[in-house]
């Protein structure tokens, strides 16, 4: 498995790549249908409006109803694809994932875009919905690292049991990292990067934050390991125990209040084990943040590259 570098990295949009691997998935299987809440063109289902219209369903800005009728197809046998902005997804029809879906362990897959850092203002934007998700009783949560795990992700769950959240960035200038060698599980973490002297543990396309840091520690004789944790619930606890012993320091990242997200479950991991270790989780502060290019607003609010390189300095 190959990382690629700062200069070798492959930008795109993330909801182009899933308009491309919806479409594919599909074709391959007749039980997969798509449910929009008017965001169509937003998050890119038009082609599969275009390629199958019989399983296209527009529910019109109605996030509760979605979820219900998607509930209701799930137990016809169907895998409903409900596709709407993160707060949306996790707080308007919050209670619908809950009660609808989860509670009766059905095979709703809610896709959720913006989430992270805004750049359309807060309101759009997903700054807790991964945390509000995850702790719904049953629900699985899932975010891709690159661009790539895209298509991962959606073979991985349209044979997976339960209710399901996966949670897609802004979408704009994202990154292939991967060389596409790897194994992709649900629920389990991917060792993108060995190192000795601590490790990152990244949730999302904030991988590629994490690399640069690594990366600019290399150079100053620093070796730092990388953890991806595409799924924050079912959490890969053994993974995150074995870091802490082979390092005893971990950074956490993630475009995500520090509140009820990776860093909260991994603390969690790390308090109930005993295994001595430093901690420090980098995320969107307890703030409404302001909007504009990703990484200008990651320095701003201290958790981007350089907040990584600040806190492993800081242990060490």
């Amino acid at each position: 498995m190959k990382l690629f570098g700062p200069h070798e990295k492959v930008l795109a949009a993330s909801r182009t790549v899933w308009d491309q691997s919806f479409t594919a998935m599909a074709e391959k299987y007749p039980n997969v249908i798509a449910m929009t809440a008017d965001l169509s063109r937003s998050i890119c289902t038009e082609t599969f409006r275009k390629k199958v219209p019989d399983r296209f369903f527009n529910c019109g800005i109605a996030e509760q109803n979605m979820i219900g009728m998607a509930a209701g197809l799930a137990l016809c046998g169907k895998i409903p694809y409900c596709t709407t902005f993160a707060p949306f997804a996790s707080m308007r029809s919050g209670e619908q994932f809950r009660t609808d879906a989860c509670y009766m362990g059905l095979n709703v897959r809610v896709i959720a875009s913006y989430g992270g850092i805004p750049i359309a203002g807060p309101s759009h934007a997903g700054l807790e919905d991964a945390g509000i998700i995850r702790s719904f009783p049953g629900a699985t949560v899932v975010s891709p690292s690159d661009l790539g795990m895209i298509s991962k992700i959606f073979e991985a769950s349209v044979d997976y049991a339960g209710p399901m959240y996966i949670r897609l960035g802004v979408g704009i200038n994202e990154v292939y990292l991967y060389d596409g060698n790897y194994e992709f599980k649900i629920g389990k973490a991917i060792k993108a990067r060995h190192g000795s002297d601590a490790t990152i543990i990244s949730f999302g396309m904030i991988l590629q934050q994490a690399l640069e840091a690594a990366l600019e520690l290399e150079q100053e004789g620093i070796d730092v390991g990388l953890l991806d944790m595409p799924t924050l619930k079912p959490l890969d606890r053994e993974a995150v125990l074995e870091a802490a012993r082979d390092t005893g320091k971990i950074v956490t990242m993630e475009d995500h209040s520090i509140y009820n997200g990776l860093g909260s479950a991994i603390s969690e991991v790390l308090a109930e084990s005993g295994v001595p270790c430093k901690f420090k989780r980098l995320g969107i502060p307890d703030l409404y943040p302001s909007y504009g290019a990703q990484e200008k607003l990651r320095n701003k609010y201290g958790y981007g590259y350089a907040a990584a390189v600040e806190a492993i300095k800081g242990m060490l």
